[in-house]
């Protein structure tokens, strides 16, 4: 049970205490009416005993009466009504709310901290810090003890209105005050006629009620004089007359009213009646109506969370300040409402009374009541309570040993001296037994009754159980139980307790009155009295089950009482039950619900909510809430019956469809009810749907056009594109490229990249930047956690704005959101937003910009509202036909804010961030608006998706400038140059549109002569009018604007060759356009544009290119420098493309050094014709060029009638490109092996002579065309593919080989040798310092029979191929050591000088005449001679042989 203020002592010597009933005259009632007060009102203040009293027991003992309260109340000759019980008692409970104290009423049960004052507004969570001591220092405390006042006033006015009963005189009156007036005419007649009418009450069978103790019942004259009107000397002759006629101890004079009206009104007089006069008010209906009225005004205007501290004040479950010490606005709504009211109802008592009470007396007429009544007690009352009780005794003893002694004889000669109890179950219904009034077994009870109200329990006890066992031998239950119940209570209350309090008495008393005598007030009042004892022993079980026992369906009010102190039997045990509390709690508030107690109610399910809050038991919390909601609202504390519905939807709700639906109109309901009390109050937070404020995405500009038909935008960037980081990065570095070659080679210190759509993954540390009159796009996602739809209407973002002049120094004001700042920014609104259950749903909200600014996002704010006939019926889902169109509302929304709070990512650079938990900032909602700025749109005409390997096609890219002020610098960026070009510097360079030539070819073509087929047509070009070798990077590319500037609304198309990327598969290509303002702003400097294309490119030719020496020293222009190219096509498309087959049209050499002579092909045919699978082997003639290093020579072998002018546009542009990414892979790739560069650092130069010996650059350009049938219509396609040739010897091809990965091999540990070996020459490229050509006669005929020796003039040209001067050793010594070269060829010898020692100057050509000699016919090999080279100045020798590339036939015939 909960804590009591009074003991259990005080609490039962209170209950039952001496009657005294007040008879008055009209008048003596009029003087205290001066006072407001009837006369019993009058005095009961001052009804309780300051000192000890003393009287003598039948033995003559003295017996102390401590603190004695005596009870004086106007005769009442009607019994109290039921009805009228029922309602007093429901009126006190009504009235007594939770007291609001100094501190919080907790209790800490095991891990919880129960708040058990109120409604227990204040989230409970589980507190395990040092509880165990908190525990302790509870329950030591009488401060935190949890109090419940309401049922201590119904328990006192219960007992206090119980009905006389004649089975017991406890509440039966003992004396009678008669009360007259001094001014009255004849006072002592009026003492008769009083005395008349008493005796006339008390033994006239007319009057049945009250009831009194002995018939001769005490009289108290009580003669009233009012001191400010009345003769005080008649007073006294009165008084002195009435001593002599009823003696000093039966009469009294009381003076009162000595305060005049007019004099001291200032002083203060206290007022003792107000706290028991409140009690009697509540029986007036009027007042209580209109406490009920005040109490209701009183809580309108209180703001609270209602239910859980989280949401109030951000505490994610964390105490800021000690639980014991909530904070009583929020956490005791009650009882701030019970102050104010009791306050208005006392005030309004005043002012219905016009005077406080007691206005007439003064501090002395105090002490004159209070000594009246002392002397009363002292003189007269307590006397005649003793000679009373001394009667009793007598009668009882003499009448007892009489009447009983044969009958008690005989009861003990037949069954022992001590008669044994019968069990309740064997007793018989007699309940309806009467005993006359003048019964022994009755007078014993009369007796022991009197003891009980003067404290003489011991003697109370004897004689009550003495009672029980006559009542008993009688089968008299109702007096049998009434007996048991009170010698329960004498034992526990006897001093020093000789013996232990008799429990099993208590329960046959309550079974008795409640089952047998069916008298459901008397054993109420058993269980009362014996819970409080029980609790007192600590006996809170036992306690627990006693209240339980008693609830039943007839008295809602008692069994919501029980329950409830029930409950705090349950937290009050030693080891504290809380789920039972929280679970009797539920029972309680249920009960306080049905007997109207709305508060209590309430009250009861917020205590038990701190219980089962937060334990996933969602079906209870639900519950729980929805009914706190519902007493909330009916009690209209409107915000929290808010609260508490939006915990029912805010919960992962486990309910079914129909029942959410049903919560989410209440909630809707009760919201829109407590949103029009304050329509000009700040828009509160709506629960639903839940946003998921991470996953908001920031897009700054307007929407990406579609496509119209051959015209297709750039691709940019949208919402609908999912976030890819690594593409985030490519595009950063491409921005961070062309704004270092703008800036120079440096990227600003200011340099921000820019961000069109910001999300949880981007970097949102900076202000991000947005311009004036561009749009900014906010997506919202929400989710939907109910299984009905939700229905958003009106929705748009909530914003604050700054208008700042970035121009000017002065800032302005902060402006938020408001109907007139629409010309600041503007918000477009979503009409209807549909949610379909359990729907994760995103919104895309604008804002437009009108001023330069600092704009900050809050949140978004909509109206709630559910769909009508969202319940599912027969299983089929509502949300289907809800897709699209109007949707019908049932008429309930609501509206309201949702902020959107982005915590940003966690820091974790430094230690003191990574030892503690700190965010870095979110930026994302809070853009700067910048100044107008160029705003760019690309269009791209007639853009291919698919092409061949090296297929080259022409487009068109339009360029438009949408914004209002020029555009300049435009530039792109890519990683892949090779990919497309816009032409070259030069116009020239730049051929006309497709039209004008053949086919429409790309490229510009000129009509060849028939004649000049097969032979090299020379033009030349510089690198630099293609962009190449300037310094610049490759990737960035200048676009050719008319003029440089793009005029506000202007456009140009310009054209745009692409050339399909040598590998097959999918490529993605990403072009970032950069442009930049005419003014300069310290914001924004410029702008980008990005586009994305898709290119699929399918295979078609695969070439394999190799260079040699040729043989042949001389050519035609006498250049001892020349080579042959040997080109393999092969055609490796598949036929699922449609192409039928390639036309190798041209071959085209470029090289500042080399150029192709003519075409040596065997073949006969003009045009070289590839189908599916096929290879062509051409063969080339290359000779040395004589222009300047500077520009690039372009040698163009034509196959077919049109010669591709490869210097020009746009062959020589994908050339060049071709060229600067080969240059790049093969730097990146010698860039890695820098490392053992550093260690070579001695590296010879003569080494890198000799290795230039064998290096040729010599670029390859092979045109096509292809014939594809597609849609029974042949189109033509033109391409160029590219071959590097490098090295003498080594094989080139088109597209570099994939390397097969090696097989694996066994790992092999070996230390690495400090010194590094110096590089050495391979003997290949030493073999080629050299070039060697023999001279001779094919066939030579001789006549051996003439002579016998055949002489043969041969000459040996040397030559020369490095910069070097070369020593050059031949020998003609050699002999085949093979026997099979011998019989193959035969042997010859060389004449003259065996040895020969030269030395050549760099490029030279030397011819040495030389003469072979053969003895007879056959065929001779003369490759014979050895070769030695070696650099001149090297010390130490690189020799190498210097071998003829072919054997040197000759035919000796003989004639």
């Amino acid at each position: 049970m909960a804590q009591c203020v009074q003991s259990v002592q005080e609490f039962i010597q209170d209950s039952f205490v001496p009657l005294v009933a007040a008879l008055c005259s009209e008048e003596a009632e009029r003087l205290t009416r001066r006072n407001n007060l009837s006369f019993a009102e009058l005095v009961r203040p001052f009804c309780r005993l300051t000192s000890e009293v003393h009287m003598r027991d039948p033995n003559n003992q003295l017996h102390i009466i401590k603190n004695l309260k005596i009870a004086v109340n106007n005769i009442i000759t009607h019994p109290p009504q039921p009805g009228a019980i029922r309602k007093l008692l429901h009126d006190v409970v009504s009235v007594s709310q939770p007291a609001e104290g100094l501190v919080a009423n907790v209790i800490t049960a095991g891990d919880y901290d129960l708040n058990i004052s109120d409604r227990s507004v204040k989230a409970s969570v589980p507190w395990y810090s040092n509880w165990k001591e908190t525990l302790m220092e509870l329950n030591t405390s009488t401060f935190y003890s949890a109090t419940t006042p309401w049922f201590e006033s119904y328990r006192e006015c219960f007992l206090q209105s119980m009905p006389a009963s004649d089975h017991e005189f406890l509440n039966h009156y003992v004396a009678c005050m008669l009360v007259v007036s001094s001014s009255e005419p004849d006072p002592v007649e009026q003492f008769l006629k009083l005395s008349q009418e008493q005796h006339r009450i008390q033994h006239s069978s007319e009057y049945s009620y009250p009831k009194w103790f002995i018939p001769n019942t005490l009289k108290y004259y009580v003669l009233l004089h009012d001191v400010s009107t009345g003769e005080e000397q008649r007073a006294d002759s009165i008084y002195e007359e009435m001593k002599q006629r009823y003696g000093t101890q039966g009469c009294y004079l009381l003076k009162i009213n000595s305060r005049v009206s007019n004099r001291g009104a200032d002083e203060q007089i206290p007022d003792p009646w107000s706290q028991y006069l409140q009690k009697n008010t509540i029986q007036n209906q009027d007042s209580y109506e209109d406490y009920t009225v005040l109490s209701n005004k009183s809580t309108d205007h209180l703001i609270s969370d209602g239910i859980d501290s989280e949401i109030k004040d951000g505490l994610s479950n964390n105490f800021k300040t000690h639980p014991l010490q909530l904070d009583h606005p929020s956490g005791s709504l009650d009882s701030t409402d019970y102050m104010k009211a009791s306050t208005s109802l006392q005030d309004s008592k005043k002012s219905n009374s016009g005077t406080p009470h007691g206005a007439c007396l003064t501090l002395t007429d105090h002490d004159r009541i209070r000594q009246f009544i002392q002397e009363f007690t002292f003189r007269g009352l307590l006397p005649h309570i003793e000679k009373t009780i001394r009667q009793l005794n007598d009668q009882l003893i003499s009448r007892k040993g009489l009447s009983r002694s044969l009958f008690t004889a005989t009861k003990k000669w037949f069954s022992g001296s001590k008669v044994p109890e019968k069990s309740i179950n064997e007793l018989k219904n007699t309940s309806g037994l009467l005993y006359p009034p003048e019964a022994p077994e009755l007078q014993i009870r009369k007796m022991a009754d009197l003891c009980f109200l003067v404290q003489h329990y011991e003697l109370a006890y004897s004689c009550y159980h003495t009672a029980k066992k006559d009542f008993l031998n009688d089968q008299a239950m109702l007096y049998a139980a009434g007996a048991l119940e009170m010698a329960a209570v004498s034992a526990f209350l006897q001093p020093g307790a000789p013996r232990p309090y008799p429990a099993h008495y208590m329960e046959t008393a309550i079974q008795t009155y409640r089952d047998i005598c069916k008298n459901m007030v008397l054993a109420e009042r058993c269980v009362l009295l014996s819970a409080e004892i029980l609790k007192s022993q600590s006996k809170y079980s036992e306690a627990a089950a006693l209240l339980i026992r008693l609830t039943s369906e007839d008295s809602d009010l008692r069994s919501a009482l029980l329950l409830e102190q029930a409950a705090h039997c349950f937290i009050n045990m030693k080891s504290p039950m809380v789920r039972k509390f929280a679970f009797h709690m539920i029972l309680a508030g249920h009960r306080f619900s049905k007997a109207g107690q709305k508060r209590h109610a309430l009250r009861c399910y917020c205590q038990a909510m701190q219980v089962y809050k937060g334990k996933g038991w969602s079906l209870a919390e639900d519950h729980i809430n929805f009914t706190i909601g519902r007493q909330s609202f009916t009690l209209r504390q409107l915000d929290n019956a808010v609260s508490a519905f939006r915990h029912i939807l805010i919960n992962d709700s486990k309910q079914p469809p129909a029942q959410q639906g049903a919560f989410l109109r209440e909630y809707l309901y009760v919201y829109k009810n407590a949103a029009q009390l304050s329509p000009d109050g700040p828009l509160p937070q709506l629960p639903l749907p839940y946003i998921n404020s991470s996953a908001t995405r920031v897009f700054f500009g307007h929407d990406r056009r579609p496509a119209e038909g051959e015209k297709q935008a750039a691709t940019h960037v949208s919402l609908d594109q999912e976030y890819d980081s690594e593409s985030s990065q490519q595009w950063k570095e491409l921005e961070e490229q062309v704004v270092s070659v703008i800036n120079k080679g440096t990227i600003p210190s200011n340099f921000q990249p820019t961000q069109f759509c910001l999300n949880r993954y981007s970097d949102n540390s900076k202000f991000p930047l947005a311009v004036i009159e561009e749009p900014i796009t906010v997506e919202v996602s929400f989710r939907n956690p109910l299984k009905v739809p939700l229905l958003l209407t009106d929705l748009s973002l909530l914003w604050k704005f700054q208008p700042k002049d970035f121009s000017a120094k002065h800032d302005g004001e902060t402006k938020d959101q408001g109907t007139c700042d629409e010309d600041m920014v503007g918000t477009e609104a979503i009409a209807e937003f549909l949610i379909n259950s359990e729907e994760t749903k995103v919104a895309r909200l604008k804002l437009f910009p009108h001023q330069t600014g600092e704009l900050h996002i809050l949140g978004v704010v909509y109206n709630l509202g559910s769909v009508q006939g969202a319940v599912s019926l027969d299983g089929i889902d509502p949300s289907v036909g809800l897709q699209t169109g109007k949707f019908v509302s049932n008429g309930l929304s609501v509206r309201g804010r949702q902020d959107l709070e982005i915590q940003g990512p966690r820091l974790n650079n430094t230690k003191e961030e990574k030892t503690s938990i700190k965010y870095g900032p979110d930026r994302r909602l809070d853009p700067i608006i910048t100044e107008e700025m160029p705003l760019l749109e690309v269009f791209f005409i007639n853009f291919p998706t698919g092409l061949l390997c090296g297929e080259i096609r022409k487009a068109y890219v339009e360029f438009v400038n949408v914004s209002k002020c020029p555009l300049t610098a435009l530039k792109v960026v890519s990683k892949h140059p090779e990919f497309f070009t816009f032409g070259g510097n030069t116009a020239v360079l730049t051929p006309l549109s497709p039209s004008a030539s053949e086919n429409c070819s790309a490229y510009k073509t000129v009509v060849t002569d028939p004649t000049s087929v097969r032979t090299a047509l020379l033009s030349s070009a510089s690198s630099a009018d293609f962009g190449v070798g300037t310094g610049g990077s490759p990737e960035v590319i200048q676009v050719p604007l008319p003029d440089a500037v793009l005029l506000p609304g202007a456009s140009v198309q310009l054209p745009m060759w692409l050339r399909g990327p040598d590998e097959e598969g999918v490529h993605e290509i990403n072009f970032l356009f950069y442009y930049e303002g005419i003014k300069k702003h310290s914001k924004m400097c410029h702008r980008v544009l990005r586009h994305t294309a898709v290119i699929c490119t399918s295979r078609s030719l695969h070439i394999r290119a190799t260079v040699c020496r040729s043989n042949a020293l001389g050519d035609e222009e006498g250049r001892g420098d020349n080579m042959l190219l040997f080109v393999d096509v092969e055609n490796i498309n598949t036929s699922e493309t449609g192409v039928k087959e390639f036309h190798i049209v041209q071959v085209s050499s470029n090289s500042k050094h080399w150029k192709l002579q003519k075409s040596v092909n065997i073949s006969g045919d003009k045009d070289t014709k590839l189908a599916s699978r096929e290879k062509a082997k051409l063969c080339f003639k290359a000779v040395r060029c004589k222009n300047s290093a500077e520009n690039y020579t372009f040698a163009d072998i034509v196959f077919g009638n049109e010669q591709i002018i490869s210097s020009a546009s746009p062959c020589a542009d994908f050339f060049f490109q071709s060229l600067s990414s080969e240059f790049k892979r093969t730097h990146v790739q010698s860039h890695s092996h820098a490392s053992q560069r550093a260690v070579k650092q001695s590296f010879d130069e003569t080494i890198r002579l000799i290795q230039r010996c064998s290096e040729v650059d010599l670029n390859i350009v092979v045109l096509w065309k292809a014939y594809v049938v597609e849609d029974n219509k042949q189109l033509i396609l033109e391409g160029q593919h590219h071959v590097a040739l490098n090295t003498v010897g080594k094989e080139a091809f088109s597209f570099p080989q994939k390397q097969e990965l090696p097989e694996t091999v066994l790992l092999k540990f070996f230390r690495p040798e400090n010194t590094p070996v110096p590089p050495r020459p391979t003997p290949e490229q030493l073999s080629n310092l050299i070039k060697t050509s023999l001279h001779y006669p094919e066939s030579f005929n001789h006549s051996f029979h003439q002579k016998s020796l055949c002489l043969v003039p041969v000459t040996l040209l040397l030559s020369n191929c490095s910069q070097a001067v070369v020593d050059v050793m031949i020998d003609l010594r050699h002999k085949p050591t093979s026997s099979e070269a011998l019989e193959i060829h035969g042997s010859f010898t060389w004449l003259g000088q065996t040895q020969y020692k030269l030395q050549l100057k760099g490029q030279e050509v030397y011819s040495l005449q030389l003469k072979a000699c053969f003895v007879h016919t056959g065929v001779y090999n003369l490759g014979t001679p050895r070769v030695f080279a070696k650099l001149v100045d090297q010390v130490t020798l690189f020799e190498t042989s210097q071998q003829n590339s072919m054997p040197a036939l000759i035919i000796i015939n003989n004639i």
